[in-house]
């Protein structure tokens, strides 16, 4: 935790989001969405096919992911807020969804992800909304966890969030020194 210089507690992290999504058509609609909520990325990760699991087929039956990762360290206490806000986006999708948009954040230690499901792994943090530790840092290196999603277990990301991880140290020993 950090005060920021009004004294208020800030939990600093990189705001990351990924996105499901069916077509180009989608992936620009909600990037476009996602931008006038948070600002324009600071890095987008390359397009993945998303084949792991059917559960998202009330989208399509053919999707891709992406990321997304937002400029400055933010609070990670906004976590719920964030997951409502995708929320709304991906009900403003179409009906049924058109994408899927999970909100998350990494920081030194780990990658955390919201969702609406509760689950024995997960943890209720408000307004509807559970956090999960997806993966964490440790021995240079993300590690997943028994219930990680296959796709992030076979570390199909771990360039890009390794790379969101290298800002956040950066951008925390610049926070610091300014002390």
């Amino acid at each position: 935790m950090e005060r920021n210089s009004d004294g208020t507690l800030f939990y600093p992290v990189k705001l990351v989001v990924g996105v499901l999504y069916p077509d180009e058509n989608r992936w620009i609609w909600t990037a476009e969405k996602l931008s006038a909520l948070w600002g324009l990325p600071e890095d987008v990760s390359s397009e993945f096919p998303f084949t792991v699991t059917d559960y998202y087929t009330d989208i399509s039956p053919v999707l891709f992911r992406r990321f997304l990762s937002f400029p400055g360290l933010r609070d990670g206490g906004a976590l719920p807020e964030w997951k409502r806000a995708a929320c709304r986006l991906e009900n403003e999708s179409g009906a049924p969804r058109a994408v899927n948009i999970d909100p998350g954040y990494v920081n030194g230690a780990r990658l955390v992800l919201a969702s609406t499901k509760d689950h024995a792994h997960r943890v209720y943090i408000g307004g509807g909304i559970h956090g999960e530790v997806t993966l964490r840092f440790r021995f240079k290196k993300w590690e997943s966890f028994d219930y990680t999603f296959p796709d992030f277990a076979q570390g199909l990301y771990d360039g890009f969030l390794s790379a969101v991880r290298k800002k956040w140290i950066l951008e925390m020993e610049s926070r610091r020194s300014k002390k």
